[in-house]
């Protein structure tokens, strides 16, 4: 059973925007703190961002800290990721995430996954 579907990817320039979606079931959005993670090529999946199940706080990697929002719309049960200043090395596979506890850095610990979507950045 799919639980959590991301949209979004594609395609930027440096310096360009994309915004990443995540549809999750109603029972996920309500009980699960969510995440992005992302993954490229030949490296290990790395936390992104995070936000809590009310929505009421948030914290980021360093690395895309004052560049990525994440935010949450309660009433579509949809997460995204707002990104912008992109950089050529935030080209990765992103992966929407769902888990019981707020502190989801260690993507080992990890409950739920979306299956991903691909954002290319290029020069």
């Amino acid at each position: 059973q799919v639980q959590l579907v991301e949209s979004g990817g594609g395609l930027v320039q440096a310096g360009g925007s994309l915004r990443l979606s995540c549809a999750a079931s109603a029972r996920i959005f309500s009980n699960y703190a969510m995440g992005w993670f992302r993954q490229a090529p030949g490296k290990e999946r790395e936390f992104v961002a995070a936000i809590r199940w009310s929505g009421d706080s948030t914290y980021y990697a360093d690395s895309v800290k004052g560049r990525f929002t994440i935010s949450r719309d309660i009433g579509k049960n949809r997460l995204y990721l707002q990104m912008n200043s992109l950089k050529l090395e935030d080209t990765a596979n992103y992966y929407c995430a769902a888990h019981r506890e707020y502190e989801m850095r260690n993507y080992k610990d990890v409950e739920l996954w979306g299956k991903g979507t691909r954002v290319t950045v290029s020069s």
